[in-house]
């Protein structure tokens, strides 16, 4: 069972929250992909990797940033920003949002969702096979349109399918 929503504080991320945000984007990934990818590889995922590319994207003025807070403590985040592909079918991407598996039910998903994009038309690629993650963007109104691409992770790959709304 989740944290009590009211104990969820979303904010705009500051360059001081990098180190939390690539703690919580290598423990995220090593709870939601599990079953997709090898154990040794999710294991071997370390935040000082990601450390100097978390603090170039939350310097990034086109891209949002928020995080997710637990007493005081990040538990999720969110990104979003003009779509990375040439033939975007929207103008607005959700680049990633990820929550803490010890935080799912709080609210913090649905408060970092609402905090990159609120109600603006949308997209974001989601891994097949994922269906929490799939049935919390249907909620917020965003459906399957059919693409899928194989996004290569390391020597690895995941199958991702494209929601829209």
């Amino acid at each position: 069972m989740g944290q009590d929503t009211s104990s969820v504080n979303v904010r705009a991320a500051v360059p001081e929250d990098a180190e939390a945000i690539a703690t919580v984007h290598v423990r995220a990934w090593q709870e939601a992909y599990a079953h997709l990818l090898p154990a040794a590889f999710l294991e071997a995922l370390d935040p000082r990797d990601r450390l100097e590319r978390w603090r170039r994207i939350i310097d990034e003025p086109t891209v949002a940033v928020c995080v997710a807070e637990v007493d005081a403590a990040v538990v999720g985040w969110a990104t979003a920003g003009p779509g990375r592909e040439a033939d975007a079918v929207r103008p607005l991407e959700l680049e990633g949002i990820y929550v803490l598996a010890g935080a799912h039910g709080s609210g913090a998903g649905q408060g970092l969702l609402d905090a990159v994009l609120g109600d603006r038309p949308a997209f974001l690629w989601v891994a097949e096979h994922n269906p929490r993650a799939e049935a919390f963007y249907r909620r917020n109104g965003f459906r399957r349109d059919g693409t899928v691409k194989h996004e290569p992770v390391a020597q690895h790959s995941i199958t991702a399918v494209r929601m829209v709304r």
